[in-house]
């Protein structure tokens, strides 16, 4: 069903409420535009006139060609956002996809072009090619030097379309680029147009819609279903060459690809081994996060499958349809000249400036701590003996670890229905990066580097609350068996360790006794631990003793109003028909440990 655009505007049209009844989404973006970029100015003409320029230049001492686009609004950054030194001297500003009135691109050419003239970069599109031929007729009888370069880079089209031809899409600012970087370094008229209309002949792009735009003050088309996407649409909301089912990004991208690659078409000159420049742009709608992820595959695709070497990538919105939900990707070949006119300097302010050629490699090995590579490095030159602490230590690690992995399930149904359902997950994956850098960096004899080194696991890995808790249980655990020189340590010393762990979770999580957390199958568990050493019992069963009560803690949290966490928000009556996961869990690893170490020390 059709509805009602949301806007944030006063009126698409003429506002009563504004000082002049004229004043409308256009101007006012433009007046936006200067106040946030004092390097750009406003030919004083509204409403007729809408004309963006280099604050910097006057036509009377201008010693430059002067770089001239434009075309309808609704499309930024393009065309406006990119004059700057280096790129666009002016930029002409129609109505919303509707092109620049010859009024206003005279006034335009009037206002920057001096003695070296001016080159116009005009979109494939009727009423841009009319009324920028008009007003180049017009400055030239003024005596005014004027070239003209015509962009259609679009690839959805066949290639032949009468006399309409290819449109103009975001490979028109490739073009801008280009040519304001030639007009910047000196160049004359001719070869500043020259360079532009080589730059527009060796760049392809096509679009990929999952909605359609929105027009101030009118209603939004339905065109597109649920679950559709629109191949090849244009920018101004027309209809797109095919309208298929939406299909994961991958696929998109490639079929993308393959269309502006084609060489049935021949789009564009590029083969196989050639170098050349991607660009990745929004519509208006799309998170940078999806632009991205599209960069992400496009760029191996281009490599393995169609061999070409990626010199620069730009992913961004650069032009846009409004609000319009998708991307279109466009393609330039590259050679040393594109590169040096890409990478040149500008003051434009929507152009990527940190996108050069010094590209490192994509990816690099995570840093790894002092002590973990220099006992990755001992443990690979020599056979670890392990100490009888080791062995016993290494046992309930592992068994601690496999009753995470084997209560995987169990946590996430408790945590789906007190929290957000991935408690088991979350401690799952700590687990198994446990019994892996178990192998490769625990250096089991000593205790207390050991239990520095599962914190360290736990924090590679997990993420959430459960987490940063855990960290912060075994820094503080391992500070405290840190503070006693004893090679061999006592159980005395990891009952303080697990007392001194207790007290930091409690001290930067908030929680104590009664909260319904982890705390509650820990507090009991190290409260009778202590009790049953200090009474003199022998430390395996004390050990035993106080994984029950952990388990009792657990179990008794199916009692407790939550007062830490997502549980919070639930009532009372869900909470009673399951125990805290947090608390299972942290019952569950310890009663795996005291059970090893006794099978361990006392096997049957």
């Amino acid at each position: 069903m059709a509805f009602q655009g949301k806007k944030l505007i006063n009126n698409p049209n003429g506002c009563s409420i504004s000082i002049s009844p004229f004043i409308n989404v256009v101007t006012e973006y433009i007046e936006g535009l200067i106040e946030t970029y004092p390097g750009l100015q406003y030919l004083d003409g509204f409403p007729e006139v809408k004309v963006v320029l280099r604050a910097d230049v006057s036509s009377a001492t201008y010693d430059k060609v002067a770089i001239i686009s434009g075309g309808g609004s609704g499309h930024e950054p393009a065309q406006a956002g990119f004059v700057g030194e280096g790129m666009l001297t002016a930029a002409i500003c129609g109505e919303v996809f509707a092109s620049p009135q010859v009024d206003s691109i005279l006034a335009g050419i009037r206002a920057v072009t001096g003695p070296k003239g001016c080159l116009l970069i005009v979109t494939n599109y009727t009423g841009d090619r009319l009324n920028f031929g008009l007003a180049a007729e017009q400055a030239k009888s003024e005596g005014y030097k004027v070239e003209t370069v015509i962009v259609g880079d679009d690839c959805a089209l066949p290639p032949t379309q009468g006399i309409a031809g290819r449109r103009g899409l975001a490979g028109t600012i490739l073009v801008h680029k280009v040519a304001g970087a030639a007009a910047a370094a000196g160049l004359s008229l001719n070869e500043v147009a020259a360079e532009a209309k080589y730059a527009s002949e060796i760049v392809g792009t096509m679009g990929v819609a999952l909605s359609v735009c929105t027009l101030p003050g009118q209603v939004t088309s339905d065109r597109l279903g649920p679950g559709k996407m629109e191949l090849g649409l244009g920018i101004h909301g027309e209809p797109g060459a095919v309208v298929a089912d939406l299909q994961p990004v991958e696929v998109v991208v490639s079929y993308v690809l393959k269309q502006i690659l084609s060489q049935e078409t021949n789009y564009v000159p590029i083969t196989r081994g050639n170098r050349v420049v991607l660009m990745v742009n929004g519509l208006g709608g799309t998170p940078i996060m999806e632009l991205m992820i599209a960069a992400g595959k496009a760029v191996p695709q281009l490599q393995l499958e169609h061999g070409l070497a990626v010199e620069r990538v730009y992913t961004g919105s650069f032009m846009t349809s409004l609000d319009m939900a998708g991307f279109s990707i466009s393609i330039m070949k590259a050679d040393d000249a594109i590169l040096q006119r890409l990478d040149a300097a500008t003051k434009a302010p929507c152009w990527p400036a940190g996108v050069d050629g010094n590209r490192p490699p994509a990816k690099i090995p995570i840093p790894l701590p002092l002590n973990r590579l220099t006992k990755s490095d001992e443990m690979m030159s020599r056979p670890l003996q392990l100490s009888e602490q080791g062995q016993i230590l290494e046992a309930a690690i592992e068994a601690a670890a496999n009753a995470i992995i084997n209560l995987r399930d169990d946590l996430n149904e408790w945590d789906s229905k007190v929290g957000d359902g991935d408690c088991g997950s979350t401690m799952y994956r700590g687990a198994t990066a446990i019994l892996e850098d178990m192998k490769k960096f625990y250096p089991l004899n000593d205790a207390a580097e050991t239990v520095n080194e599962i914190g360290s696991s736990i924090r590679r890995v997990m993420g959430g609350t459960s987490g940063i808790i855990y960290n912060i249980f075994c820094t503080a655990a391992h500070a405290q068996l840190k503070a006693n020189s004893q090679s061999v340590v006592t159980s005395k010393q990891w009952a303080e360790a697990l007392e001194a762990s207790i007290a930091a979770v409690s001290k930067y999580g908030g929680a104590s006794a009664g909260y319904r957390t982890l705390l509650d199958a820990l507090i009991p568990a190290s409260a009778v631990l202590q009790e049953r050493l200090t009474a003199g019992d022998d430390p395996i069963t004390a050990f035993i003793q106080s994984s029950e009560a952990a388990l009792a803690g657990a179990e008794s949290t199916r009692h407790m109003q939550a007062q830490a966490g997502r549980s919070t928000y639930v009532s009372a009556e869900i909470l009673a028909s399951v125990p805290d996961p947090g608390a299972m869990a942290a019952a569950s690893w310890y009663r795996a440990a005291a059970l090893a170490i006794k099978n361990k020390l006392e096997p049957s």
